[in-house]
């Protein structure tokens, strides 16, 4: 019984980490530098307008 427990909260961590894999990355100290900054600048090549508000939000990030 214990187990099935165990099995189905793994289940529902997996699949709410799958649904999160497919959105727009956000700004963080990960995202905004290095292979990072690549990917996700990758990731937002077809939409101008969401790529340059990712790179403010970058830009923000570092004057802090």
């Amino acid at each position: 019984m214990n187990s099935k427990k165990s099995s189905a909260v793994c289940a529902i961590g997996l699949i709410v980490i799958l649904f999160g894999c497919d959105s727009v990355p956000e700004a963080n100290v990960v995202n905004c530098s290095g292979r990072g900054m690549e990917k996700s600048l990758a990731e937002l090549k077809n939409d101008e307008a969401a790529r340059q508000a990712f790179l403010d939000e970058c830009n923000t990030l570092t004057e802090e």
